[in-house]
């Protein structure tokens, strides 16, 4: 792919190069998501037949009580790392297509080795962020999150720590909070839609089934399937769109195109500037 064009976007091109290079890349950032997200996928189905089978007994052990702590331990732990490895597996495949080099689906997961924890921390100090500004009214908890839009996109090609990275995305959005919650309505839009269609017709099968608990149990897992190919399909759209915003931002108010120009490579002084790495 060759590079896109590096310039100052309005907010309609920011979308349509989102959709676009998407739509070019389709089966990387499906692959990308979907790959860890089998892992949840599979936990859910157990999960679904196994909570079936055991509600069918009126007397529950304390063994399966002590087992089913550890499986929603398991279950989150689970969550945590296929959401860290997809979320940043995407950011790290936009910026080497943004930049005009190939990537590959293992390579894109790969680069998030020794990141996870990074990642981690950067997520776990936006949602702190965000649910404090929440407190003050829904409208600052809004504008925060928008604020915060490019903080992983910064972390991860910038290798900031997770609270330089919040720093980084409160000074690159200076001015711009009103695009980033442009970009979040339409995800939102995308993903109540994503639901509607993928998840939600399954709901009438499970009011239908609840005397019979053999289909229930296949309604409900036609039901986590569907989640799966919404999350699958959706997901990367935000994603897209916040580290496509990222680069924007960083043309806009730190010449980043010329950066390029005079170092293609992404290499030497310029790497603690943010020009991310090739990946191998």
């Amino acid at each position: 792919m060759a590079n896109l064009e590096l310039r100052p976007l309005s907010l309609g091109e920011i979308l349509d190069r989102t959709f676009s290079v998407y739509r070019r890349n389709f089966l990387l950032f499906v692959g990308i998501t979907a790959l860890p997200q089998l892992l949840v996928l599979c936990l859910q189905l157990v999960q679904v037949f196994w909570s079936g089978s055991g509600g069918e007994r009126r007397d529950i052990s304390p063994a399966l009580g002590v087992v089913a702590v550890v499986g929603f331990f398991i279950g989150v732990i689970v969550y945590l790392v296929a959401h860290l490895f997809a979320y940043g597996g995407t950011v790290y495949a936009v910026s080497e297509l943004y930049l005009g080099r190939r990537t590959s689906i293992a390579a894109s997961l790969q680069s998030m080795r020794g990141q996870a924890g990074t990642l981690f921390g950067v997520l776990i100090l936006n949602g702190l962020a965000v649910f404090a500004a929440l407190i003050l009214f829904i409208i600052p908890g809004i504008y925060v999150a928008c604020r915060l839009i490019t903080c992983v996109p910064a972390a991860l090609l910038e290798n900031l720590g997770p609270r330089d990275s919040l720093g980084r995305s409160f000074a690159l959005t200076k001015d711009s909070a009103g695009r980033a919650f442009v970009i979040y309505l339409l995800y939102g839009a995308l993903l109540y839609g994503a639901v509607l269609l993928l998840e939600f017709p399954f709901l009438f099968g499970v009011a239908l089934s609840q005397k019979d608990p053999a289909m229930l149990r296949v309604w409900m897992s036609l039901m986590q399937v569907g989640s799966f190919l919404g999350t699958v399909l959706v997901t990367p759209i935000l994603t897209i769109a916040s580290t496509v915003f990222y680069y924007d931002l960083r043309v806009r108010k730190e010449a980043f195109d010329l950066q390029i120009m005079m170092n293609p490579a992404g290499t030497g002084t310029l790497q603690g500037a943010g020009v991310p790495k090739t990946l191998t």
